[in-house]
């Protein structure tokens, strides 16, 4: 059943802004595939910190938040806020500097230089692959709101919803990310916290109280395995720590003007996604009482946007649920598409290695380059409207999306900042050897250990690396000086580097 006119045009006005401003930035592409990408490395504080901000505050850390709060306790909501913040306050502590200065374009470009091609594939694969996973789950939140609003199917939202992501997206790449993430990242913020103050003032707490069951909201959801507490640690460390080789979160990084810019904005990030967060999963509790019967989980924030809350707080509400979805689904859709672009097809398939480049030489890469992430955006986005389709549950998703690359990318990626003596086998043994326990367990753990299985394989994968790449250091040396060397434009657009 459709919401009245005033809601349908409300999130009409919320579509039609995100979509002008991010076709607007087409003008700043200029045909420039670095451009489209990391917008030239040119980013001021406010924008990195702000679209940092955006991807983090997704429709599972805010919609799938308050859903998983709702039905089996506070730390399975804020797992989700808890863990981005982590990862990016992690990111900012050991990552961000040394990854801005090696003039990056995209994270499977670490392991190009610093292994070789075959480890870069097979990363860039298991990337795309689990952002795959996170843009269905965050257009899935998307629709669910759509279909809500406007009574549509849920199919037919979730079309509408991805084409306009899909639009503005290649239309301006970074550039249109970065603008539409101002516009749907404070309005959320405000109407998140807007509303819990709102709801908490005009009932007080001790009416919401009466309504949680025992445990929802102790630390039993840490410590308790019969309450959750390994799925919970393992959805905190999943995303807190699987996330740092996040494409969406990287890009950004890239994109900062400088190492400290990056370092500071992954901070401010994190702290106003643990204000949102706070606010999204009271705001689950607080359902337990004001609508208890509702039949889905899912629909437990809309339905408190429109039948608790006053009108503009639940707009408010509403739009930031459909923002924070499209801000991450722009930020994954970009980031898929880039490493297919770039890592996988025109490294290994359009290739083109020169021992010199002339500055048309430069140009010409950097076109086609723009050319094939554009094209490459097309079936990532087809692959994910099947996934939100089979699978669209958006709490779920975003923890299953990272285990696959928290399991065998996140060592690698550490220790080749860190320890001289990591080399290719070392990081090919324990990308394959991690994946692949994540897969066995997920398939053979006892229920009453799941969660086991996501922090397990990182901690083999890690025992595994160490000692492959010390037994192999005669045959193949590790490549010195790469974490620390500043290339030069042209090695930075040329496939060979």
């Amino acid at each position: 059943m459709a919401l009245g006119l005033n809601w349908q045009i409300g999130m009409i006005v919320y579509l039609v802004v995100f979509f002008v401003l991010g076709m607007a930035m087409f003008y700043f592409v200029k045909g420039s595939g670095k451009q489209y990408i990391i917008a030239g490395k040119s980013l001021p504080f406010f924008l990195v910190g702000t679209t940092m901000l955006a991807q983090s505050l997704d429709a599972n850390a805010t919609m799938g938040n308050a859903a998983q709060t709702y039905s089996a306790g506070f730390w399975a909501g804020f797992q989700f806020p808890l863990g981005l913040a982590l990862c990016l306050v992690v990111t900012g502590t050991w990552y961000a500097k040394p990854l801005n200065r090696m003039q990056l374009i995209t994270l499977p470009d670490f392991y190009y230089r610093r292994y070789n091609g075959a480890v870069e594939v097979l990363v860039g694969l298991a990337m795309s692959f689990s952002f795959i996973i996170l843009l269905a789950g965050n257009i899935s939140g998307g629709a669910w709101i759509l279909s809500h609003i406007f009574g549509w199917n849920y199919l037919t939202a979730l079309v509408v919803i991805s084409l306009i992501v899909f639009f503005y997206t290649i239309a301006g790449g970074l550039w249109s990310v970065v603008a539409t993430d101002i516009t749907q990242a404070y309005p959320a913020i405000i109407g998140f916290v807007a509303a819990f103050l709102w709801l908490l003032f005009t009932y007080g707490w001790d009416f919401f109280s009466q309504a949680i069951p025992p445990g929802h909201l102790d630390l039993s959801g840490l410590t308790d395995p019969a309450n959750g507490a390994y799925l919970n640690w393992a959805g905190i460390l999943a995303l807190g720590l699987g996330d740092v080789v996040a494409l969406d979160f990287m890009e950004r990084v890239f994109a900062s003007k400088s190492p400290e810019t990056a370092r500071r904005a992954c901070y401010y990030g994190a702290g106003l996604t643990l204000v949102t967060g706070i606010a999204a999963s009271f705001m689950g509790l607080m359902a337990l009482e004001l609508v208890p019967e509702v039949v889905d989980p899912r629909m437990v924030m809309s339905t408190m946007a429109t039948e608790n809350l006053p009108f503009i707080l639940g707009l408010m509400i509403m739009g930031g649920i459909v923002g924070a979805g499209l801000s991450t689904a722009d930020g994954g859709l970009l980031g898929v598409s880039s490493v297919f672009g770039r890592n996988i097809l025109q490294r290994n398939i359009l290739q083109i290695w020169k021992k010199e480049y002339s500055a048309a030489d430069r140009r010409a890469l950097d076109r086609r380059l723009l050319i094939v992430t554009r094209l490459a955006a097309i079936p990532i986005m087809a692959g994910s409207i099947y996934m939100a389709i089979v699978r669209p549950e958006p709490g779920i998703l975003l923890v299953l999306a990272f285990d696959v690359v928290f399991a065998g990318c996140l060592v690698p990626l550490t220790l080749g900042l860190y320890w001289k003596k990591a080399n290719t086998p070392g990081a090919l043994a324990a990308f394959i050897i991690g994946s692949l326990l994540r897969l066995y367990l997920y398939y053979n753990i006892p229920e009453h250990l799941a969660g086991l299985d996501t922090l397990i394989p990182p901690v083999v994968s890690l025992i595994v690396m160490v000692p492959v790449s010390l037994m192999t250091q005669t045959k193949y040396p590790p490549k010195h000086g790469v974490v620390d060397y500043v290339p030069t434009e042209e090695q930075v657009l040329s496939t060979e580097y």
